[in-house]
């Protein structure tokens, strides 16, 4: 045997020892990044949801839903857990945002809660997020044929685009994660909710997971499933959403944006033209241009809030 040959053998009996006497150890694998999921849960797409009577205080069937709209949110949660999910923070998003159960949540949840939030629906989104998901949207007021479809103000609001092209509530909210460089991985509502955003996810990459818990057969009409069947459903496709997580690409949101926004009544355009930079399309629409999507949402959120008679 040559010297060089004894040596070959020598090194790695010589580290073994070494590993054993705590001397040396091979370099630590690179932490694996944390799967922070940012949820957003609205309530006129949860299971079952068919009108105002399930939406607010004054309606006979809120309370119960309240449970129904918690019970959704801890589905999407559970099952993104199982896929390896590890930190999340839910938006309670609906009318007053203070809707959700939050006593029914484990301890190691944040939930934003509240209105005036200057992101709105997405307050709280930011790059350290992996994934984001939708539970619980509805269509565009544009869409024709969605239950209770509306993009932000059924009462007052008749059109907004962005661009020139009609948006849902998830079309702003999944660019103001694209603008984070988040993904949006799941969205559960009715069929035209959960179509309106995979086709909009498809321009950037593979459309995100629906669970379609309902089907509309009016703005006040659908085909429901039973609450234990929606949750199910939500469940297994937050689960099949992380599992892909690295299949999906962030909607692109750079760049400036222009919003027109069409209100029912003239009032509300004659006033907003009187802001500077402000322009009116004609009666009912005023314009207005922007330098980035947050700014966009911070104007809609102004649009949405502001009233002259506000108090603490």
């Amino acid at each position: 045997m040559t010297p060089t040959m004894t040596r070959l053998r020598i090194r790695p009996l010589l580290a073994a020892v070494l590993m054993l006497a705590g001397i040396f150890a091979p370099p630590a694998a690179e932490a694996q990044r944390p799967i922070r999921v940012f949820i957003s849960v609205d309530m006129e797409g949860i299971g079952g949801v068919v009108t105002d009577q399930q939406l607010g205080p004054t309606g006979f069937e809120y309370t119960r839903f309240r449970e129904i709209m918690t019970a959704e949110a801890l589905a999407a949660m559970q099952g993104a857990r199982e896929a390896g999910a590890t930190e999340f923070v839910i938006a309670d998003s609906h009318g007053s945002m203070q809707n959700l159960l939050i006593d029914r949540f484990p301890a190691d949840v944040r939930i934003v809660r509240g209105t005036g939030r200057p992101l709105g629906m997405m307050h709280g989104i930011d790059s350290t997020f992996s994934a984001v998901m939708f539970i619980g949207y509805h269509s565009a007021t544009t869409n024709p044929q969605g239950v209770r479809a509306h993009t932000f103000s059924s009462a007052t609001l008749a059109a907004v685009k962005l661009n020139d092209e009609p948006i849902a509530e998830s079309g702003l909210n999944a660019r103001l994660a694209g603008y984070f460089g988040v993904p949006v991985v799941l969205i559960s509502g009715d069929a035209d909710a959960v179509g309106e955003l995979q086709k909009l996810t498809a321009t950037a990459g593979p459309a995100a997971e629906g669970a379609v818990v309902k089907d509309a057969i009016g703005f006040h009409a659908a085909t429901v499933m039973t609450p234990e069947a929606s949750q199910a459903l939500i469940r297994a496709k937050a689960k099949t959403a992380i599992t892909r997580l690295r299949e999906f690409k962030p909607v692109a949101a750079r760049g400036a944006f222009r919003v027109d926004i069409t209100f029912k009544n003239y009032m509300p355009a004659e006033a907003l033209a009187q802001l500077p930079g402000t322009e009116r399309v004609d009666a009912h629409t005023v314009r207005y241009r922007l330098n980035s999507i947050i700014d966009a949402a911070r104007f809609l959120g102004f649009i949405g809030n502001y009233r002259a008679d506000l108090t603490p």
